[in-house]
């Protein structure tokens, strides 16, 4: 087989292939045995009827159709590996010769990944949470872990946020009954938002005694009528919080001071904000990333990346022993829905991956052969592979320079998350040691999302 490349406009590359007839007779050969598979000549079992009496009863065209049709995707995917063409959709193929006799000729015409310049990567600004806990948020952590031991109290004031108040409520909608919504001495925190908001705005200010009617919108958009509601406040209760003494510290946990306590949970509040803002780095960049890809992505990419997402949903659900049928029904959604609400991350991903692409040429960070060799090598190692076998198999499957582009977006992605301007939400600077856990925190650091702009750029 000989086959040669041609490039053409909006991105897309023609491939000329030929086959001699000699090497194309293997694959009629191969062709009038998979006939004889499904015809009955008597005198021989299936399977075993000799080529030349098919080709008497058949004719020689059937067998050469066959072979067209079966052997044709085979030498496509082989000129693409030769000439290692990074396809991104379904090719077009159109026989210009051999159809009858001699040598076979075709041509396929397929698009191609676009190269996309990233432009402005080297100035990124990333906006990340902060990684250091505020005495503020310290603050809210001990108070939240003193109202788990917080007191009621009956005061004789009228209703604030935070309080307590036992009520008598009925909840109707057309005058039926609403389920859930109606019941006698219920316990209900003054602005916490439980039902609808609008019971909270006329708790606030209520008194023991109070009778309340009101009306509120129906959570479903599609009644029209309002929700009605009656409401007879009983009781209000503030909510004392006990004071943060050493002898409370040591009554509710393993610590015998206040200060020990409460510098546990600056500790461990400390950890996870500095575990958020690590997994943030890689997000944001990516995101930021992406916004400097302007020009139009290739539908294709977008399609392939959709049906990639919809794949790994559907085998999750699989996992799990559910139907994506029924999944579809249980949240309200159709295939199509479903599709189009992967579409704007979809096309995020590919940004990405394009972005990637771009910084890891400008950069020289695309792997030579060495390096591929090295990296071939050490994934062989945790497979317990040869490593000249894996190569020869990515080689024959045509992923070798997969290989290669997934390790150039990885050395990208390292150098950005590295040369990216950090700033919190003030636009104030971040120092990157303040990333770094202390080593006893680092020990049990859990498994953070390192692989997150990964998936946004991941497509097959």
């Amino acid at each position: 087989m000989k086959s040669t490349v041609e490039t053409l406009e909006d991105n897309r590359v023609k491939l000329l292939v030929e086959v001699d007839e000699a090497e194309f007779d293997t694959a009629v050969d191969a062709a009038f045995k998979r006939i004889a598979k499904e015809v009955r000549m008597p005198g021989f079992r299936p399977g075993k009827a000799p080529r030349r009496l098919l080709e008497a009863q058949f004719g020689h065209g059937v067998g050469r159709e066959e072979a067209l049709r079966e052997a044709m995707p085979e030498y496509y995917a082989k000129a693409v590996i030769e000439h290692d063409v990074d396809v991104i959709a379904p090719p077009d193929i159109e026989i210009t010769g051999g159809q009858e006799t001699g040598v076979v000729e075709f041509e396929a015409v397929v698009e191609v990944r676009p190269s996309m310049n990233a432009g402005g990567y080297d100035g990124l600004r990333v906006e990340i949470p902060s990684p250091q806990a505020t005495d503020e948020q310290i603050d809210e952590q001990v108070d939240t872990l003193r109202r788990n031991f917080a007191e009621l109290n009956t005061v004789e004031r009228p209703a604030a946020d935070g309080d307590h108040v036992t009520i008598d409520i009925a909840g109707t909608h057309e005058d039926e009954p609403v389920p859930g919504l109606t019941t006698s001495d219920y316990d209900y925190e003054v602005g916490s938002g439980a039902v609808v908001a609008e019971i909270d705005d006329n708790l606030r200010g209520a008194s023991a005694g109070d009778e309340i009617e009101f009306d509120a919108p129906h959570p479903d958009p599609e009644e029209e009528e309002p929700l009605n509601f009656s409401i007879t406040v009983k009781e209000v209760k503030e909510s004392v919080l006990p004071e943060m003494t050493d002898e409370w510290a040591a009554e509710v946990s393993e610590f015998e001071t206040a200060a020990e306590l409460r510098a546990d949970m600056a500790s461990r509040l400390g950890a996870m904000q500095v575990n958020q803002a690590q997994m943030a780095v890689q997000q944001n960049t990516a995101e930021a990333l992406a916004e400097l890809i302007t020009d139009e992505v290739p539908a294709s990419m977008v399609d392939n990346e959709i049906n990639a997402r919809i794949q790994d949903l559907v085998g999750r659900l699989q996992q799990q022993g559910m139907d994506v049928g029924a999944y579809l029904e249980a949240v309200g959604q159709t295939a199509e829905s479903l599709a189009e609400e992967f579409r704007e991350p979809a096309e995020q991903a590919v940004k990405v991956d394009l972005a990637l692409r771009s910084v890891a040429e400008l950069q020289g960070l695309v792997p030579d052969d060495e390096a591929l060799d090295e990296s071939i090598a050490e994934m062989a190692g945790q497979g317990g592979q040869d490593a000249d076998d894996l190569k020869a198999r990515l080689i024959e499957v045509g992923q070798l320079s997969a290989l290669r582009g997934d390790l150039a977006k990885q050395a990208a992605m390292e150098w950005l998350t590295e040369n990216v301007e950090l700033v919190d939400h003030n636009g104030e600077p971040i120092d990157r040691a303040a990333l770094e856990l202390p080593e006893e925190d680092a020990e049990d650091k859990p498994v953070d999302s390192a692989d997150q702009a990964n998936d946004l750029s991941e497509e097959e």
